[in-house]
């Protein structure tokens, strides 16, 4: 069962996060999501459970916790949409330029 953990704090990497949910079972990956620019967190992550019972007692226990200050969101990670709209990115080159 692969879960997302949202709300990380940014001194979070895959070590922690791995640490932080190792004690609920066997974990296949975890992966924490960076900026491929500066190569910072970007807060959130995914750790991938052997057993899906694994996984939801770690979504019950771990939902809502804080971390560092901070109050993480866990839950079943959904498959992403290819076909799901997105909001469109904001174009620089819309409006004319002042001088």
């Amino acid at each position: 069962m692969k879960i997302y953990v949202g709300n990380l704090p940014f001194t979070i990497d895959d070590e922690g996060l791995k640490k932080l949910f190792g004690s609920y079972g066997e974990i296949d990956e975890v992966t924490v999501i960076k900026d491929k620019f500066s190569g910072r967190s970007k807060g959130f992550g995914f750790v991938n459970f052997q057993k899906d019972e694994v996984g939801k007692k770690a979504i019950t226990e771990m939902n809502e916790k804080e971390i560092e200050g901070r109050k993480i969101v866990v839950n079943e990670a959904k498959p992403f949409d290819p076909d799901k709209p997105r909001k469109p990115r904001r174009e620089f080159n819309s409006s004319p330029r002042r001088y």
